[in-house]
């Protein structure tokens, strides 16, 4: 999957985020982290596709993790207050995806900080 691909994705998880809180009647505290830590989560990716140095890049990859892990929380505490919503299932799938696949840029960061060594 190229940067792009995966901007892309974030992007379009973004809006599905923004476009389900939309037409949801979950409690307004919860619709705003929600949406701040979604939206934040392709924000984030962007940004170290940017980046200005290495450490920087993985700076940015960390907290795209972090709130990836963060709107996963939120989505959890939806689905269990609406437990039969198909589409919260496909968002925590999606950021479950998206979740393992910054692991493995933070692996892969990792591994090459030890090679450098």
């Amino acid at each position: 999957m190229t940067n792009s691909e995966l901007e892309d994705r974030c992007l379009a998880f973004s809006i599905n985020v923004v476009n389900y809180v939309k037409v949801s009647k979950m409690h307004k505290a919860i619709a705003g982290q929600l949406l701040r830590s979604a939206t934040s989560v392709g924000a984030n990716y962007t940004e170290a596709n940017n980046a200005s140095s290495k450490k920087d890049f993985r700076n940015k990859i960390y907290i795209a993790k972090k709130e990836a892990s963060e709107t996963r929380y939120w989505l959890k505490v939806i689905k269990n207050t609406e437990p039969k919503n198909e589409l919260v299932d496909q968002l925590i799938d999606e950021i479950s995806q998206l979740i393992l696949i910054f692991q493995k840029i933070v692996n892969t960061l990792n591994t090459k900080s030890q090679d450098e060594k």
